[in-house]
């Protein structure tokens, strides 16, 4: 079908029969320098749903508002000027006219695709009045292409995301660990690394189920999100151990963070199968320092001061002392 198009680009469109341009399942459209409607062929009646005898003769923009007029106008100055052709792309813009999509009822799409082509009419004195205007329709490519890039958009998202509770899993947080780590090295500024541990977990597991533990985890997590910012690194370290790096932030100020999170999960009641289930949290926080020989070191420092908070009683938080390295 391309090539038919590709050799009427080089003849006067308006001079072969409305027939033939009426079989072609493009399309095609001839407007002079103030966006006259010379031809329009039947696919664009078609889906228009705007009579050849209604449009011709009438500016475009009085029929299509939904076209910006200075755009187009600014878009086709190349056809007159330089003779050569214009493409509108759906990538760029999904459509030039707002054409619903007619395509069977599985059709994901609103409005048609529109790939737009448009070049210059030279008359027999070289001269360029006229332009013909091809509009594709390639609905079904782009929805293909959409669909294929948003397949693989799930593909990258489940490969870094914990399917249970929709924070990063263990090994894409590390990635990202390791790259604020080295972040930390060159500016030198204070960022705070939060080891948290759900107390009793074996316990609630044994009296509740593990689909009850699923649920405090799930909600746990959904809590974390809510007290850190989109700056901050949190994710599933494992099992019931949750990691998260707050950035830019002294222990100080993640002190406050880590209360937040105790005090919130200290009231958070999980509702399964009519038991009402109440849990804590311990924590453990270590602001980065330089002497650090790596994150892993970093990360260790963090979980020595959950392991003081579980060794002090739990349902609570405590500080590594840096100035001991």
């Amino acid at each position: 079908m391309n090539a038919s198009i590709d050799t009427l680009n080089r003849s006067a469109v308006s001079q072969v029969p409305l027939e033939l341009l009426d079989s072609i399942e493009v399309g095609i459209a001839v407007l002079d320098r103030n966006f006259t409607v010379q031809v329009w062929n039947k696919f664009l009646e078609n889906h228009s749903a705007k009579k050849v005898d209604f449009i011709i003769g009438h500016s475009l923009f009085d029929h299509f508002p939904e076209i910006e007029e200075k755009w187009l106008r600014t878009k086709v100055d190349p056809v007159f000027n330089l003779k050569s052709p214009v493409f509108i792309i759906w990538e760029q813009r999904p459509y030039l006219f707002k054409f619903a999509c007619n395509r069977p009822v599985t059709c994901a799409a609103e409005y048609m695709y529109q790939n737009v082509t448009m070049f210059p009419i030279v008359d027999k004195d070289g001269n360029v009045e006229r332009f013909c205007m091809l509009v594709y329709d390639v609905t079904e490519q782009a929805l293909g292409k959409l669909g294929m890039e948003h397949l693989n958009q799930e593909l990258k998202t489940a490969s870094r995301v914990d399917g249970l509770t929709g924070l990063f899993n263990r090994r894409y947080w590390q990635e990202r660990f390791d790259e604020m780590y080295k972040l930390c090295v060159r500016r030198d500024k204070p960022s705070t690394a939060v080891m948290l541990d759900i107390d009793h977990f074996k316990r609630i597991n044994d009296t509740y189920g593990h689909q009850a533990g699923d649920k405090v985890i799930k909600m746990l997590a959904a809590l974390i999100k809510r007290c850190v910012r989109e700056t901050d690194l949190a994710g599933r370290y494992g099992g019931e151990e949750f990691a998260i790096i707050l950035n830019d932030s002294t222990v100080e100020e993640a002190r406050i963070v880590a209360e937040r999170i105790r005090q919130l999960a200290q009231r958070l009641v999980v509702e399964h199968e009519g038991e009402s289930i109440n849990f804590t949290v311990s924590l453990g926080l270590a602001q980065f320092c330089s002497a650090f020989k790596g994150p892993l070191a970093w990360l260790e420092c963090a979980d020595k001061a959950l392991y003081d908070a579980k060794e002090s009683g739990r349902n609570q938080y405590r500080i590594y002392d840096t100035s001991q390295r």
